[in-house]
């Protein structure tokens, strides 16, 4: 029954809940024991604002109408509360409807007398400059007045809590009036039990501080509370409750002004206010138009429209007590959806305010929204929402925008008539269907295409709503003219969600409680419920037992972002599996049989992942869920994709891509985690995964670290590199390459037991994040992992085919019989063993050096690659056979292994000229370099020794043909590319030799003037740091996942000493570090071409970025500054000095030229290259003073061209 609604409920239902403990300390808890509550008793308890009276006793009058007669109450209200208020005898002159009223001399303290129009009404004792104003200069509320009295002479006194007002009035008989008047007021009952300290009634208020008003020297403590604004001297009259004066918001006005403020407008005055920053000016901006609204709203319509429970939540995002609505569409939505709606125009949806819009809620209209309902409405709208995109109270506002605009302009959810596309039969439909009452079934025809002002083939009712209100359906006639000129989109959407069959499964699970935290203890059965689970229709519950109707709790199958299947006895029930919600809770289900599991896991998977992320379905999954992931061009906004683990290989469905792909997890270059992104980078590829909610993505993360390591023992468990080959393997042999093939007895040797294992366990650990150096790692050492390795791989390096390998002996069809063995093998062993042999050959050529020939690299590898005990003859046969034929065998490319051959050559000699111990170099490389252009008469064959810097290739070219050298010529070597039409000039210190090995067949060398370098050098001089920052269009090889940019995009460039970083925009905090090793080129006008390694090895794939500039000088500018900055953090030691020479682009050499300001700048950054300073020193013996210390221009010129 009605009377018997608790009073919290009923407070909350008219959105007064803020006096649920007001009517608590009075005492009443039922609705009943408030049947005799009046306006005077609803003051005395703390109900100050009249609207909160009004609301209360209007409601108490619907619910429980007594004899007594509501009606009089509200109507009393209404008029000011005449029965409460004090009314003075008819004899006193003052008196007016809305108080008692009249001119008073008040007595401030100084003495002096002010005349003032004096107003008491229920809740304030108010005085104003004259009778025609309407805002007043105090404010005092009459439940603060503690005491009346007489003082003599026509004058009484006013006493509050902390201040004392004087008043005289024109006469004794109009003194004692007042003192009558107002000692009514403050009886012992109008102060109730538990006072608040603050005296104020505003005690719930929407905002409120100081603000400064223009025209007075201070600022005003403003508050807004309700429909009024109360402006106060200070903090501490407001808890006094001693205003200045309230402003009714009905008649207000809120007006942005510039910078900080904003003009508060009413018919009778307008206030400027100013904020203290732009952030609170919006804030105030904000409360003061609700509080319009507030004053202006009527809740009579939105109370009958709530009277439906489906209305009382959102149509869209499940908001309750939704305050608008489309009165075309039939739905009720809540304010931040209302902006949405708004923005589809009035075409497509007519919003309207419940509570402010009273003219337009007709009671046809009311009764249609009654009939409808947001529930059944949703029925046609909201029939095929597929889970990953529905709305929450917490949904941002794009993802309102993309749900509303798919929901109610392209119809991408509704339900479709059977007669959809068929014109004809749906408007003959909709005839037939207006003379009924079934206005679901007319909602439907609209919408999916049928006219509204079709000929219904009767020619005194020519159109449906002249037939329904022929037939009597007022509420058809009100929708169809709400939809006269309604836009409805006809085509059928392609990408219509279909929602999957619905899922039953139903049986015994046992579950621990939920929890809010990682799982990371084994949990025993003891901590297990037995639990009668049941999923249908979206719906997962949990029963106590089948037998009980009421479920313990569940979960709707969109709560769900992630499931996780343990592997088998992870807890006491060996099968189980985690379901993680939305809610941040994690839900724990064991069985201990594994068909059992296998059925529900299946079951909520197809329940919980979207249409189109199907596929993953497929998959053998151990982890798969929805998490949000970023572009790397577009950092700044997320978007959803589902995703699936299963053993290394991590399974993606992107929102907006077609079909799934995959990422080997075991294959990464990199995989790193900054604060909540984890970072995955294949070669060419980047993806972001972000972190929602943390619990799920901490599960995420551990498990994708964990599926990126080395999963077990076998080679195909390793982590790989691209071409599948463990990177213990290759990075063994690229160290031993590179600093052991001269080392005597490689692989005889031992290494120190104590640094192999412990090497070994840091590759087994994560191989990934192991780098070998020279000096920190010996070469026996590696050696003896790498066979340790081999030696311990399960299975082998040839797998369980090792016996037909070891019984292969008919001479004429042996190389024949392991190439068919060899292509048996699966394909990482493949890999590996190509690579392998390939390495041992390398080894075996160099044999004079490292005492290391077939017979003795058979004898060592035999055992180890067949992990026998070393008796078997033919172990150590089938190696040197695969050595000795590898040509064949691998059907090895002769061009490329010759190549790699010299290469080697070129590693060995070059290392024997840095060490000194090997004595001097011997059979230099034979180059062929071009002066200014390619062609035959420019042909240079220079001798390339190892040492040769770029700056004595190019001094030998030029004495070579006998070229004069101007005074500010400036000739460089420059590395020419043909097929990327690219060039890079060599820093004049740039070892030649290394360059050389790694021309290909479409570069060249080339010596010509360098035209920039004296540009370069002036704006370099004119730098006090080596950074710069600005906007440059970028385009990279490939983004996420593989799919190409297509186009350049304008992106913020800020590049410093240590790194290259890119920003969406300005004003984006998120950022890409492009680089840390690169090779810079300049291409066309202006283009620079950025390569990104991100190893040190040169076998590794180099990702290439393009910058793109507006003019050649800014190209310029940015490439000056990647070279300093190279030269000066990667500057290299040469074994003797090199020449300087002002012909050569030596950054730091700078021909002095311009002011004396500009002079001593440049200078300054000359002497502040330490590189520079030091082979000045050492060549000359020249010691340089401070800048400050030249008198004249002339004398630092002079000084710098005598050290150049």
């Amino acid at each position: 029954k009605a009377d018997a609604q608790p009073v919290p409920e009923w407070l909350c239902g008219l959105r007064l809940e803020q006096y649920c403990h007001t009517f608590s300390e009075a005492g009443l808890k039922t609705l009943w024991e408030c049947r005799e509550l009046t306006a005077a008793q609803l003051e005395r308890m703390g109900v100050a604002l009249p609207g909160h009276r009004k609301r209360i006793l209007r409601s108490l009058q619907k619910l429980l109408p007594s004899e007594r007669g509501m009606e009089g109450e509200m109507e009393r209200e209404g008029e000011g509360w005449e029965e409460d208020r004090p009314v003075p005898r008819e004899r006193t002159k003052f008196r007016a409807v809305q108080g008692t009223m009249c001119t008073f001399y008040i007595l401030p303290s100084d003495g002096a007398v002010v005349h003032r129009w004096v107003k008491l009404d229920a809740d304030y004792l108010r005085y104003f400059d004259s009778e025609k104003d309407v805002y007043s200069k105090r404010i005092i509320p009459t439940s603060s007045i503690t005491g009346v009295a007489n003082v003599g002479d026509q004058k009484f006194e006013v006493v509050t809590h902390n201040r004392i007002f004087l008043f005289r009035a024109e006469s004794d008989s109009e003194r004692n009036e007042w003192v009558s008047v107002l000692q009514d007021f403050i009886g012992p009952a109008r102060m109730r039990p538990g006072h608040e300290l603050t005296l104020n009634p505003c005690v719930t208020s929407e905002i409120k501080g100081y603000l400064e008003l223009r025209g007075l020297r201070s600022k005003l403590y403003t508050v807004v509370c309700g429909d009024k604004v109360f402006l106060y001297k200070n903090a501490e009259d407001y808890k006094m409750g001693i205003g200045i004066t309230s402003i009714d918001m009905n008649v207000g006005n809120v007006k942005d002004m510039d910078k900080r403020a904003f003009d508060l407008t009413t018919p009778y005055r307008t206030f400027n206010f100013v904020a203290e920053t732009d952030q609170l000016k919006e804030q105030w901006m904000e409360a003061m138009r609700d509080s319009i609204a507030e004053a202006l709203s009527n809740y009579e319509v939105a109370e009958k429209i709530w009277a439906e429970p489906a209305n009382q939540k959102c149509a869209d995002c499940g908001t309750t007590k939704p305050e608008w609505a489309a009165i075309n569409l039939g739905v009720v939505f809540c304010k931040r959806c209302a902006g949405e709606h708004r923005s589809l125009g009035p075409s497509i949806s007519k919003v309207r305010s419940l509570k402010m819009d009273k003219k337009v809620w007709t009671d046809n209209l009311i009764q249609l929204f009654l009939v409808l309902g947001n529930e059944r409405a949703n029925q046609f709208w909201a029939a095929n929402v597929p889970p990953s995109e529905a709305l929450s109270p917490t949904s941002s506002s794009e993802e309102r925008r993309r749900y509303i605009i798919a929901k109610y302009r392209e119809g991408k959810y509704r339900r479709y008539h059977p007669l959809f596309g068929n014109q004809g039969e749906l408007d003959n439909a909709l005839c037939i269907n207006v003379q009924s009452s079934d206005v679901c079934e007319t909602l439907a025809l609209v919408f999916c295409g049928a006219d509204v002002n079709c000929e219904t083939g009767v020619p005194d009712l020519p159109s449906p709503s002249v037939l329904a209100a022929f037939h009597g359906q007022n509420l058809q006639v009100e929708f169809l003219t709400l939809n006269r000129n309604t836009e409805t989109k006809v085509a059928m959407h392609p990408e219509h969600y279909i929602p999957l069959p619905s899922i039953t499964h139903n049986g015994f699970l046992f579950k621990t409680a939920s929890m809010a935290r990682p799982i990371t203890e084994r949990k025993n059965k003891e901590e297990f419920s037995r639990r009668w689970c049941v999923l249908n229709d979206g719906q997962f519950n949990y029963y106590e037992s089948d037998k009980n109707a009421t479920p313990n709790g569940g979960l709707k199958m969109r709560e769900i972002v992630c499931l996780v299947v343990n592997p088998p006895e992870t807890h006491g029930y060996d099968h189980s599996f985690e379901i993680y919600s939305d809610a941040e809770r994690l839900y724990l289900f064991g069985t201990d049989n594994p068909e059992t599991m296998r059925e529900w896991v299946k079951s909520i998977a197809k329940s919980f992942i979207p249409a189109y992320a199907e596929e993953l379905l497929q998959q053998d999954f151990e982890r798969i869920g929805r998490l949000r992931y970023k572009d790397p061009l577009n950092l700044e906004s997320s978007r959803v994709g589902w995703f699936c683990l299963a053993a290394s290989t991590l399974h993606v469905c992107l929102e907006d891509s077609h079909g799934q792909d995959s990422i080997d997890l075991q294959k990464l270059l990199e995989l790193s985690r900054d604060s909540e992104v984890l970072v995955l980078v294949e070669r060419g590829r980047t993806l972001y995964i972000e972190g929602e909610r943390k619990l799920d993505f901490h599960g995420w993360v551990a498990a994708i670290q964990r599926a990126a390591g080395s999963s077990g023992d076998t080679l195909s468990q390793q982590q790989l590199t691209e071409g599948d080959i463990p990177v213990i393997v290759e990075r063994c042999i690229h160290y031993i390459t590179q600093y052991g093939l001269t080392s005597e007895g490689i692989y005889r040797k031992s290494g120190v037991n104590s640094k192999i294992a412990a090497l070994l366990e840091a590759f087994r650990r994560d191989a990934r994040s192991v780098w070998l150096k020279e000096g920190e790692q010996q070469v026996d050492d590696v050696t003896n992992v790498l066979k340790r390795f081999f030696r311990d791989i399960e299975e082998g390096l040839f797998s369980q085919e090792a016996p037909s390998w070891l019984t292969v002996t008919d001479e004429s069809k042996r190389i024949s019989q392991y190439q068919h063995l060899f292509n048996s093998l699966p394909r990482v062993n493949k890999a590996t063993l190509r690579t392998l042999v390939n390495h041992l050959y390398c080894v075996q050529r160099f044999a004079e050096l490292n005492q290391m020939n077939l017979h003795n690299l058979a004898i060592v590898f035999g055992p180890t690659l067949f992990q026998t005990d070393g008796k078997d003859y033919n172990a150590g046969r089938v190696v040197e056979d695969l050595i000795q034929h590898y040509v064949i065998i691998f059907h090895v490319n002769q061009h490329q292994l010759k190549r790699q051959l010299d290469e080697i050559t070129y590693i060995i000699k070059l290392r024997d000229n840095l060490n000194p111990k090997t004595g001097p170099a011997s059979g230099d490389f034979i180059c062929t370099v071009y002066l200014e252009e390619k062609k035959e008469t420019a042909e240079q064959h220079v001798k390339i020794p190892a040492t040769m810097t770029a700056a004595e290739l190019t001094f030998e070219i030029l004495d070579r043909r006998k070229m004069s050298v101007k005074e500010k010529d400036y000739w460089c070597c420059f590395e020419i590319s043909e097929k990327e039409e690219t060039e890079r000039p060599l820093h004049y210190q740039e070892r030649v030799l290394p360059i050389v090995h790694s021309l290909g067949v479409d570069s060249h060398l080339l010596v010509k003037k360098h035209y920039n370098m004296e540009a370069m050098l002036v704006y370099l001089a004119s730098k006090v740091d080596m950074t710069k920052h600005g906007m440059l269009k970028f385009k990279e090889e490939r983004s996420l996942l593989g799919l190409t940019t297509g186009s350049f995009n304008d992106r913020y460039f800020m590049l410093n000493h240590t790194s290259l970083r890119l920003y969406k925009d300005v004003r984006v905090s998120a950022t890409v570090v492009l680089f840390g090793r690169v090779c810079v080129c300049v291409g066309g006008w202006v283009c620079v071409w950025v390569w990104v390694c991100f190893s040190s090895s040169l076998f590794y794939h180099c990702p290439c970025r393009y910058l793109c500039c507006d003019t050649q000088t800014e190209m310029r500018e940015w490439f000056a500054t990647f070279l300093s900055i190279q030269v000066r953090s990667n500057s290299r030691a040469t074994s003797r000095s090199a020449p300087l020479d002002t012909r050569m682009g030596n950054v730091s050499l700078i021909p002095l030229r311009g002011n004396e300001n500009e002079m001593r700048n440049s200078v300054a950054a000359f002497i502040a290259d330490p590189l520079a300073v030091s082979l000045i020193k050492s060549l000359l013996g020249v010691s340089f003073k401070p800048a400050s210390t030249y008198k004249r221009s002339t004398d630092v010129e002079n000084r710098v061209r005598k050290v150049a």
